[in-house]
């Protein structure tokens, strides 16, 4: 047995043995880091990124509204976890929403529960509903542990050899560069499949989530139908892109609507 093969074996079997399933859509995901050692990476980065980008003051309006709405999503998946019996996997969420100003159209949610919204995001949700959707969303992201996903990903391809364990410890350098590769600070095309998988499955969770909280997921339909005019076409191919084609999401969104519509109570 050659040196490569042998290594392939134990990644093989790593990876076997360190499979997990994704609430609600049941797909099988790898899963190399403990959650704790994500969180620990998530906080040093979320509180780096709030000391050059404050958030807005709690007396703005705006800034009111994303800890409301964060709120209610942040129940609906506490309560959501609880009844299915995996309230462990929001284990050591110390949860914040914070709104930053910046004219960038984006929100993000990192292991542990931290969020934030930027504000060039609000004029194109317009509704507390939209709002809700996004928050859905990204929350998804964080409890489906797509981040640990794609960096279990890139440290067993970017590792090589090198035991995944000791990679934390020994290789410092190299595991915060994959930290950021999985929050999509920087890509590589061989990551992009996952992410789009990740995408389309946060989609799903998120519509499960704001319909828990009394938020309407027929109302996420426009919501993408405006982020896709705000986004005026200028997109690469699916192909080259982490997120699903406008089309292909808002599609998928609409075949996932009865099931969604399942969990919805009007508030």
């Amino acid at each position: 047995m050659t040196k490569r093969s042998f290594i392939a074996g134990i990644v093989m079997a790593t990876t076997l043995l360190a499979c997990e399933k994704v609430p609600i859509t049941g797909r099988k995901q790898l899963s190399l880091i403990s959650e704790s050692e994500m969180i620990s990476m998530s906080l040093t980065s979320y509180t780096d990124f709030l000391s050059k980008n404050p958030a807005v003051p709690p007396t703005d309006a705006n800034e009111r509204l994303v800890k409301k709405v964060g709120g209610s999503i942040q129940k609906a998946v506490e309560t959501f976890m609880k009844d299915k019996g995996l309230s462990s996997r929001l284990d050591g969420y110390k949860w914040e929403f914070n709104l930053v100003k910046s004219d960038e159209v984006n929100a993000w949610c990192m292991p542990g529960g931290k969020v934030v919204v930027y504000s060039g995001l609000l004029p194109v949700t317009q509704t507390e509903s939209a709002l809700a959707c996004v928050l859905g969303h990204e929350i998804a992201h964080a409890v489906a542990r797509h981040g640990n996903e794609r960096m279990s990903q890139g440290l067993v391809v970017q590792a090589g050899g090198t035991a995944l364990s000791a990679a934390l410890s020994q290789k410092p350098q190299l595991t915060q560069d994959i930290f950021m590769q999985s929050y999509g600070i920087t890509s590589q095309l061989g990551m992009l499949k996952y992410s789009r998988t990740h995408e389309s499955e946060a989609d799903k969770m998120g519509l499960v989530f704001m319909a828990l909280a009394g938020y309407n997921p027929n109302d996420a339909v426009a919501f993408w139908e405006r982020m896709a005019k705000a986004s005026g076409g200028n997109k690469p191919p699916q192909i080259l892109s982490t997120h699903p084609s406008d089309d292909t999401r808002i599609a998928d969104i609409k075949a996932f609507l009865p099931e969604a519509m399942k969990y919805y109570t009007k508030k």
